[in-house]
């Protein structure tokens, strides 16, 4: 009888120590696309160090940026699957459900207090469930940042300017179907094969908050920085397949320190914007504003179809237009 008691202590043990080691042994993967220096950088790196302290060898999180597990297309599928358990899309989300195209309407967001607003009220509400019907689950809403177009063509000072431009844009019809009304030749492409593109003509321009232009070195590249501000781009923190398989303990955790660095990343993308721009013009970019009248004016046709095509979408236009102030 002491010799059974001993082996099923001894069991016992054994088995605490697997289920200890399995826990310790959980990897919560992070895919993003940002470059080394981005904001998507930044703000994964910061999270997982933030969330692996609280943690504290129950799960780890590790971080696979510059898009090493794929486009964002792709990580979007592995999302899906359950083999990835996070990433951080942007415009992709136009893709996934036309409300996301919301952030697609130029000239829509104000600043980034007004996003704050948004986030809180828009975001959280209809947005949040528009992604849990495609089988998503978004749990921080951080930034992408206010977009600009470089070209080696000519400044781009009014829609105009934009004609024939071959453009780099993400995959997202909506800011195709922009672009095009302006003028330009869009052509959505991954943003790790944009530098070539650009370096050997196949492109002529792109367009990107600056820290993701500069993070990518397309200022090696292209002469002209039209400061166009013509899109605001949210970043989604987000989950799919792989989410409820999680120990509840590090989800809970997870999520808390996804909220926690919302403000942070919206003071991160202000602070990058103003540098950036200094050393895009130390490093010999041709830099001018836009006539942004002229832009707003010109883009009152997306802003329609939008109203028209997207189920309430001019209730999310109003609800956005009614927190600017």
């Amino acid at each position: 009888m002491k010799f059974f008691k001993t082996t099923l202590l001894t069991v016992a043990v054994a088995i605490g120590l697997q289920a200890s080691a399995a826990n310790a042994n959980t990897e919560v993967r992070l895919g993003h696309v940002g470059g080394p220096g981005s904001l998507f950088e930044i703000t994964a790196n910061r999270f997982a160090e933030l969330a692996n302290e609280r943690l504290d060898g129950v799960a780890e999180v590790n971080v696979y940026g510059n898009s090493q597990l794929g486009s964002d297309e792709s990580m979007m599928r592995r999302l899906r699957l359950g083999s990835l358990d996070l990433s951080i899309p942007s415009t992709v989300m136009s893709s996934e459900s036309d409300q996301f195209a919301l952030f697609e309407m130029p000239y829509l967001i104000k600043d980034r207090e007004h996003m704050k607003r948004v986030r809180d009220e828009v975001v959280r509400g209809p947005l949040y469930e528009a992604a849990e019907a495609r089988g998503f689950k978004i749990i921080g809403v951080w930034e992408n940042g206010f977009r600009q177009i470089t070209n080696n063509v000519r400044p781009i000072v009014v829609p105009e300017d934009l004609e024939g431009i071959k453009l780099r844009t993400p995959s997202g019809v909506w800011r195709i179907e922009m672009f095009r009304s302006y003028g330009a030749a869009p052509s959505p492409m991954s943003l790790s094969e944009v530098f070539v593109a650009l370096q050997t003509g196949a492109m002529d321009g792109q367009e990107n908050p600056l820290i993701q232009t500069y993070s990518s070195r397309f200022q090696e590249v292209q002469d002209y920085l039209s400061l166009s501000n013509h899109v605001y781009t949210p970043a989604y923190l987000t989950a799919g397949a792989s989410w409820n398989r999680l120990p509840e303990e590090v989800r809970t955790v997870l999520e808390e320190v996804a909220l926690e660095m919302e403000d942070f990343a919206l003071e991160e993308g202000l602070r990058l914007d103003e540098e950036t721009l200094v050393k895009m013009r130390d490093e010999g970019m041709e830099v001018n504003e836009v006539d942004f009248d002229a832009f707003v004016e010109a883009s009152q046709a997306i802003y329609d179809k939008f109203a028209n095509d997207v189920d309430g979408g001019q209730e999310l236009i109003d609800t956005v237009a009614g927190l600017r102030d």
